[in-house]
């Protein structure tokens, strides 16, 4: 029985973009979160809580944009010139995150420091936002010539359901980076932290309620695919599961495993929308017969195999990395004369 290379590098594809979401949807979360803390010490550490992993997250996601570029070329084409105005505004989200993150503590000034604040909240807003548009439109579809060809306009990917896809991001990471710092912080700021961690969840719930319900009702194709492969059913079982356990956890004041339930709701739902959407990367509406898939717009045979040995050979490597830097700057965050 031979391997089947184009749907093992579709949800290869997919577990990178789980694992960004997973990695730096804390970091989003963080600077979504990050003006709430009103002094400026506070502010420091929520910073130096993401300040030793956030770059290494944001890899994830070029990996994945690699792994597509590689693995499905028509994908990444038609994705890329469809999506490019929006991709830019991420690019110009994820630049300014970053600026501010190292710009912030260059000056003492309260100027100085305000403005870069309020520079990463908003690249952090417009990215989360931006990713969950994009992502709602992939599950949605979009526009695409016979010729493979984006055929759509920008204000047509503005459609409600990834307009909802893009608010439940933000909230999704808002939870998920309210949580990351229940295990950072500690004092006064850890309190803060809880309260942010139960305000986030009561608006999450609401939104996921909404989410499940329209992608359900109003995407025929994940319907089709929950009715052809009912194990796919427990995806969104594990998911209300993990919604029901994290609130229970926050409750509790069980720090982290109210942060491993937000990880594996993030998982459960990656695992739900990638099942559904199986085989097709970018659906095409009306015409569904100029879908992109793994198999129509997949690189060679040869090509696949030789990318899924070295990622085979690369990806541990990656993540044993991962795992020992998180490991080195595990504990509450403490301020110092090196710390942003």
């Amino acid at each position: 029985m031979s391997l089947d290379l184009n749907a093992v590098w579709f949800f290869l594809v997919a577990l990178l973009l789980a694992g960004y979401a997973l990695l730096d949807g804390f970091d989003l979360g963080v600077g979504a979160l990050h003006l709430f803390a009103e002094k400026d010490e506070d502010r420091r550490v929520l910073l130096n809580a993401i300040g030793p992993v956030w770059d290494g997250n944001e890899v994830w996601l070029l990996t994945a944009g690699g792994a597509v570029f590689a693995a499905f070329p028509p994908v990444y084409a038609t994705v890329f010139s469809g999506f490019y105005l929006a991709l830019m505004l991420l690019l110009v989200a994820l630049i300014a995150r970053a600026v501010a993150i190292e710009f912030r503590s260059k000056q003492p000034m309260p100027l100085w420091r305000s403005f870069w604040d309020r520079a990463f909240a908003a690249g952090s807003i417009l990215a989360a936002v931006l990713l969950g548009v994009a992502f709602g439109n992939l599950v949605r579809g979009v526009p695409v010539g016979a010729d493979g060809e984006f055929a759509g306009a920008f204000f047509g990917l503005l459609h409600p359901y990834p307009l909802l896809m893009g608010f439940f991001a933000l909230a999704l990471f808002a939870l998920h980076g309210a949580l990351y710092l229940t295990l950072k912080t500690e004092g006064a700021l850890l309190e803060k932290a809880r309260g942010w961690a139960r305000k986030a969840f009561d608006l999450f719930a609401a939104v996921f309620i909404a989410m499940m319900a329209c992608t359900l009702f109003f995407i025929p194709r994940i319907g089709r695919a929950l009715g052809e492969h009912p194990l796919l059913l427990l995806a969104p079982l594990a998911a209300i599961l993990a919604v029901a356990n994290l609130r229970r956890e926050l409750c509790r004041g069980r720090d982290f495993q109210a942060f491993l339930s937000s990880c594996a709701l993030i998982l459960a739902l990656a695992a739900f929308f990638a099942g559904g959407m199986f085989p097709a990367l970018v659906y095409s509406l009306p015409e569904a017969q100029n879908s992109l898939s793994a198999y129509n717009a997949s690189s060679s045979q040869k090509t696949l195999a030789i990318m899924l040995v070295i990622a085979g050979l690369g990806m541990p490597l990656v993540i044993a990395y991962k795992a020992f830097v998180y490991w080195v700057f595990r504990g509450k965050v403490t301020l110092g004369p090196a710390s942003y």
